[in-house]
């Protein structure tokens, strides 16, 4: 049996119904720019990078370069429309209530985007200080490299195997799967599209769901099963 010690949540998409909100803002600013691209491809492409990693795919692969100003636009303006729109997903509060393991969060987002967010949707206060942001700690690469699991492992003073991920992008669940954790893949929010379940499984997620509520049945099946990485 592996003991599970530690649950660590992604937060856009995961907790927040960030991403959509965060992903339309990006295709609005680039569309002004002359860079149309449709939603379904922007979620499926770049969801789970932050700005600065989506804009330099962009740019080595259309040969078009955008404003020095562009990231800190569309971060104002995100920030902005998350303030006055985004809300919790369904049962991110309850689940919390029914884990008997430390949680933390391991996101690509600010600090104080995280703070932001998390305040508004009542949510801050049921993790703080364990809100780890790959932007804000030093010598720590963002999503998809592992750095911020880890980071995460290393504070709880845990081994990667005795960890739990869940994550709604496929470039989160690499990171985790390179770290050596497991992963339960979340597809319940508004940005999930019809091949969401098989990306994250081909990751590397070892199950889907669509409902936060089934974290701790699984988180338990986990401690009763290896799996691959026992």
């Amino acid at each position: 049996m592996a003991e599970i010690k530690l649950v660590i949540f992604d937060c856009d998409g995961v907790l927040i119904d960030s991403e959509i909100i965060a992903m339309r803002v990006e295709i609005e600013l680039l569309k002004e720019h002359g860079y149309e691209c449709e939603e379904s491809e922007h979620i499926r492409r770049y969801t789970g990078l932050n700005f600065s990693q989506t804009i330099k795919l962009i740019e080595e692969e259309s040969g078009r370069y955008f404003p020095d100003d562009l990231d800190e636009k569309i971060q104002k303006e995100i920030d902005s429309r998350l303030w006055r729109n985004v809300v919790a997903l369904p049962g991110a509060g309850d689940v919390l209530d029914q884990l008997d393991q430390p949680r933390c969060i391991c996101s690509n987002s600010g600090d104080e985007r995280l703070k932001m967010s998390l305040t508004k949707v009542e949510l801050w206060d049921r993790f703080r200080p364990y809100v780890f942001s790959a932007q804000s700690l030093p010598d720590i690469a963002a999503k998809p490299a592992p750095d911020i699991f880890l980071h995460a492992a290393r504070e709880f003073e845990v081994e990667p195997h005795e960890c739990v991920v869940i994550e709604d992008s496929s470039h989160g669940v690499e990171g985790a799967v390179a770290a050596g954790m497991r992963v339960i893949g979340f597809v319940g929010a508004s940005h999930t599209y019809p091949e969401h379940s098989d990306q994250l499984l081909d990751a590397g997620a070892e199950t889907i769901i669509k409902n936060l509520g089934e974290i701790p049945k699984i988180v338990a099946a986990f401690a009763e099963w290896d799996g691959l990485n026992g």
